[in-house]
């Protein structure tokens, strides 16, 4: 079997998403948790662009064993020099330095020459090597560079030191079929092309990023770049799920990887948990209605023999197809179970918490779902938050006017008001205003039950502005306008120190 090398760059390029940032602690967590996966080099960040990044490569260097980590930098000295510092206390370091290729990037973004670009990749790799020996170089909008001068930079990086060499489809534009010979045409026609290994790294624009990664791949890539559940800029990454369970479904290919696949469906609900980011229910291979079938056709094939519809099996990705239902009357030991299964290890003291507000819920709702479970999981945050809604009451009906009184309890101490609104969550929401003295204006506001029926929980993600920037809020609750409160509050904590 031939070997792929897993690069997963959920905590750098899925962490781009708006609303997705993690802060330290959780970047660990999930560095644990890909380790634990199998992948073999985790780009823990960008150090030069935030204290906050190179703060994580730092902390996600000393927390994990035997993955490569990887910190990424532009092919400039300042970044170079951050990158080496942030990984000092890596087992195994490198350095991911590039610039782009391609003529959109060279004549517009650089207003540069082919000639020029190719001395700075050149100079950008061999500064990278004096610190480390292990330096993988982008060529930055690969999918939309001309295939000779690709080849060109390709060779000479490769010469001044580059171990990897990473092919880019940055904007998503490339065709399977075309993204293929691009792979092929620098196999056949670079010289030292044996010396480095070729990476993919695509992106979802048009539905192509697993395609474009399955063609480069099967033309000599030996290394793909993947986010757990495709997170990304824009429409987001090649899936790490999609491309490991291809190369399992189809050994044909030849082609292994180091995941241990029975982690995928854990390590997914995880990073959906604390990037509060929903995985689509009809989402390849870690969906919610992935492996659900309501056809009566495919019901009775199902039922017939699995295998006349299903090419995976549910317990190859982590999924308990026989997973015990949770109600009021279950123990801790069937929350603790189906928790592990979530990727969620917690003390007793936190498993008792948890379980006390797992039973509240139980009584209020007939069918908890997973989701319920990370939801209940993840409250725990809510105590570090320095504003915290404390309590709310209000009052509406046909022929009301809506009325809502709110109490935030601000680093401990309360604050009260009371306002009136075009409903009952425009009156809570004016009502915290009242209290926050700031002008924000609310530009998203997005509601999304977690399964059917009047007694479910809403999640509710909400968009602040607030003095040019953006901030971003996330709460769930069976009560939606406490959803709504608390999402509001969540993102003023983002701003209000």
């Amino acid at each position: 079997m031939d070997r792929l090398f897993i690069f997963d760059t959920t905590l750098r390029d899925g962490e781009q998403v708006p609303g997705c940032q993690l802060n330290t602690v959780e970047k660990i967590q999930v560095a644990k948790a890909l380790e634990l996966l199998g992948v073999d080099v985790i780009e823990a960040g960008f150090p030069v662009s935030s204290p906050g990044d190179f703060n994580s490569v730092v902390e996600i260097s000393k927390a994990v064993t035997w993955p490569v980590i990887c910190a990424l930098t532009r092919g400039m000295v300042k970044d170079i020099d951050m990158a080496a510092e942030a990984l000092r206390y890596a087992k195994r370091k490198r350095i991911h330095t590039g610039i782009g290729t391609s003529e959109y990037h060279i004549k517009y973004k650089f207003n540069s020459t082919q000639e020029e670009i190719l001395e700075r990749a050149v100079a950008a790799t061999k500064y990278a090597r004096k610190y480390v020996e292990d330096v993988e170089f982008y060529c930055e909008d690969a999918g939309r560079t001309e295939n000779e001068y690709l080849a060109r930079v390709v060779e000479a990086v490769i010469k001044a030191g580059a171990t990897v060499v990473n092919i880019p489809d940055t904007t998503g534009y490339c065709l399977p079929a075309e993204f293929g010979a691009k792979i092929k045409y620098l196999m056949e026609h670079v010289d030292g092309i044996d010396k480095a290994i070729v990476s993919t790294h695509c992106h979802n624009d048009l539905g192509m990023a697993t395609a474009n990664t399955i063609a480069g791949i099967t033309n000599g890539a030996r290394q793909a770049e993947l986010t757990v559940n495709g997170i990304g800029e824009r429409a987001g990454n090649t899936s790490l799920e999609e491309v490991a369970m291809i190369l399992k479904c189809h050994k044909h290919l030849g082609i292994e990887t180091n995941i241990n696949t029975q982690k995928i469906y854990s390590t997914s609900r995880m990073v959906s948990s604390l990037m509060n980011m929903p995985v689509q229910p009809n989402k390849a291979v870690v969906g919610r209605n992935a492996f659900a079938h309501s056809s009566g056709i495919h019901q009775d094939g199902v039922l017939k023999n699995v295998q006349t519809y299903e090419i995976m099996d549910p317990k190859d990705i982590g999924m308990d197809d026989n997973s015990i239902v949770l109600t009021a009357r279950s123990g801790r030991a069937a929350l603790k179970h189906r928790l592990q299964t979530l990727g969620v290890e917690l003390d007793q003291e936190r498993l008792d918490k948890v379980y006390r507000e797992f039973l509240k819920l139980a009584d209020r709702k007939k069918d908890i779902s997973n989701d319920d479970i990370l939801m209940l999981a993840g409250e725990g945050r809510k105590a570090s938050l320095r504003i915290r809604l404390e309590y709310m009451q209000v009052t509406s009906g046909i022929g009301v006017r809506p009325v809502a009184s709110v109490c935030l309890n601000i680093a401990g101490e309360k604050f009260e008001a009371a306002a009136s609104g075009n409903g009952p969550v425009d009156a809570a929401i004016k009502a915290v205003k009242m209290i926050i003295h700031r002008q924000m204006t609310i530009q998203e506001f997005l509601i999304q039950a977690i399964n059917r029926g009047s007694d479910d929980i809403g999640k509710v993600h909400m968009q602040v502005a607030y003095e040019g920037n953006i901030y971003y809020g996330f709460a769930a609750n069976t009560d939606i306008i406490a959803a709504s409160v608390e999402a509001f509050v969540d993102a003023i904590n983002k701003f209000v120190k």
